[in-house]
């Protein structure tokens, strides 16, 4: 497994890559090496390089093209030393994030089938032309062709004769790791991808160093995730709506995380139905939760539709605008813009998603059919059949 050094980017794939050691594979996972812990529980044997992956969205680039131009130079830095251990110890297979780069060149280099376990929408049939005003924006800058000339020439290094924005947006084998239902255009996505659904990991699940409050307060789950959490006003607003102090929202029983970078001391004074931590169990709150405000990570959304959660997103950037979207369209949550959050927009947003009989029967078709996909056990044969076809 080629990973990529956010945790965002491990979780989706965790439980499969487990479910792998489990039936008796010999796995490897290259990271970096400030994530080493997270997958090592996994079982595997971690090859770790040293990630320049910025920590906290300020330190990455605003422009699209300088962001994907951080994932290639990253691919590039570590590919000596995946190289140099992988010549030794030639896997069968290769599995890889989006953002492992490396991984299909290394599967040139090796003859190997290289495949990508993908956590967010994939490009359909038509995609250049439906996105074309896009990515002609970030492919006609000038950090887009300077990102294409690198990735050219590193392409070109290792005898690879190709263009880039083709290699790098219609991989040769996929297993979706979303479900289809966030899926844009699902009906165009090509034979190359095979939807094996979320693969939750076991081990989250049996997280349990959270539990609910006792008494009838429901629980709203407030979370931005781990790489656009750096919201102090936003926590204030949430904290100014749910408080006790605030008359009719006293009825719920509020957990917020907010990520490493905040200051929780910094929030002011916290009212006794909240709670705030930097990181909590997610999958063990949400299990628990009646409402979910999230900026839409699609980590985030696959989760709420796993535990029929209703959802009040408030995107933040990259693909959380179209997710976001997306769950309002399938009418299991409404979405806010971040500028116009106040503490009586977020207050009644939430009400009407947690006291909407219609979201609520939407959510039970929808939570459905997302468990029905197969999930991890689907998701190791399918490497599995790859592995006896190789």
């Amino acid at each position: 497994m080629i990973g990529c050094t956010a945790p965002s980017h491990i979780y989706p794939s965790l439980g499969l890559i487990a479910e792998l050691v489990k039936r008796g594979h010999r796995v490897t996972y290259a990271v970096g090496a400030s994530m080493v812990d997270v997958v090592e529980p996994a079982g595997v044997e971690a090859v770790s390089f040293d990630s320049i992956l910025p920590q906290g969205e300020s330190a990455w680039p605003e422009d699209p093209a300088s962001a994907m131009r951080v994932f290639l130079d990253e691919a590039i830095g570590s590919f000596p030393v995946l190289t140099a251990f992988y010549d030794e110890n030639r896997p069968d297979l290769l599995l890889y994030d989006i953002g492992g780069l490396a991984a299909p060149v290394l599967g040139v280099r090796y003859d190997l089938r290289a495949v990508q376990l993908s956590p967010t929408l994939v490009a359909w049939d038509g995609y250049e032309v439906d996105m074309g005003e896009m990515l002609v924006s970030i492919r006609e800058s000038d950090a887009g062709r300077a990102y294409h000339s690198a990735y050219a020439q590193w392409l070109q290094d290792n005898r690879i004769e190709v263009d880039p924005w083709d290699w790098i947006s219609h991989p040769s084998e996929v297993l979706s790791l979303i479900p289809r239902a966030m899926q844009p255009n699902a009906e165009r996505v090509p034979d190359s991808v095979q939807f094996v659904g979320p693969c939750l990991d076991p081990a989250r699940l049996a997280d349990s160093c959270w539990t609910a409050p006792p008494g009838e307060k429901k629980v709203l789950f407030v979370s931005f995730g781990t790489g656009f959490n750096e919201r102090p006003d936003f926590y204030r607003t949430c904290i100014a709506a749910f408080g006790e102090s605030s008359g009719a929202a006293s009825s719920w029983h509020v957990v917020i995380a907010v990520g490493h970078r905040v200051d929780i001391g910094s929030l002011g004074e916290i009212p006794p139905n909240i709670e705030i931590y930097p990181q909590v169990p997610q999958l063990a709150v949400l299990a628990a939760s009646s409402a979910f405000v999230t900026h839409a990570g699609m980590g985030g959304c696959t989760e709420a539709l796993w535990f029929e959660v209703p959802t009040v997103a408030v995107p933040q950037a990259v693909d959380q605008f179209g997710n976001a979207a997306l769950l309002e369209e399938l009418g299991v949550g409404v979405q806010l813009a971040d500028g116009d959050v106040t503490v009586d927009g977020l207050r009644g947003a939430v009400q009407t998603v947690a006291n909407s009989g219609q979201i609520r029967a939407r959510l039970a078709e929808v939570g459905a059919e997302v468990r029905s996909n197969g999930g991890i056990e689907k998701a190791a044969d399918a490497v599995e059949l790859r592995l006896s076809a190789r």
